[in-house]
């Protein structure tokens, strides 16, 4: 990848991700994957991103929605809308993992879809359901999960899971409520691709379908 300089919260930072190969048909401009006539690209007003990132002890990154947002208090990945001013959807996803979590993205390993026979990329409206989005998130692997920091005016809590505590939407005896079941799948697959990678030692497990 590129390095990108950001700015954000008077804070300079240079993002030079490594990227597996299987995520360089992903790697371009918005604007060039808008402009393709296949799905998911068709009918959608902008692209999103969504990034999943797994700490040491296998439990994955959840961060929980501002209660003034939509959507308020639930629970989801950190990721957002891919600006015209990134070079990148990868760079995208990595500006919005720092924004959102403080956290910084070291490899993309693969892309992640909602399931095992699902083609990449989730399409959903906007709070007012007058545009529709397509969000394309990757594993990622982040030079530290030990400190994150959240943007305040979106989100108020994060959380480590386990796989179980997806599933059931719980955590100890906290309701985890996720924000919709497409993004429960999305989360539940990653978590499968992981055990995949685990037994069989490659680096993009799974139905990964590049751009047509």
């Amino acid at each position: 990848m590129s390095r990108q300089q950001n700015t954000e919260h008077g804070v300079s930072h240079i993002f030079a991700a490594e990227i597996d190969d299987s995520l360089v048909p992903w790697n371009l401009p918005a604007k060039e994957l808008l402009r393709l006539k296949s799905e998911p690209f068709t009918k959608v007003d902008g692209l999103a991103t969504g990034n999943i990132v797994f700490n040491e002890e296998g439990k994955v990154l959840v961060i929980q929605r501002a209660s003034s947002d939509s959507m308020p208090n639930k629970w989801e990945i950190p990721g957002g809308g891919v600006d015209d001013e990134d070079p990148t959807v990868l760079e995208a996803s990595a500006r919005e993992l720092w924004e959102e979590a403080g956290l910084v993205a070291k490899r993309f390993n693969h892309i992640v879809t909602e399931g095992p026979d699902q083609k990449p990329g989730q399409v959903y409206p906007n709070s007012t359901h007058t545009k529709k989005w397509c969000r394309l998130s990757f594993d990622v692997q982040v030079e530290s999960c030990e400190y994150v920091k959240l943007d305040p005016k979106e989100h108020q809590a994060f959380a480590w899971a386990t796989e179980a505590e997806i599933t059931d939407q719980l955590i100890g005896d906290s309701r985890h409520p996720i924000t919709n079941r497409y993004m429960r799948a999305l989360i539940l697959e990653a978590f499968r691709l992981r055990k995949a990678v685990r037994e069989t030692g490659k680096t993009a497990p799974g139905k990964n379908e590049s751009v047509s």
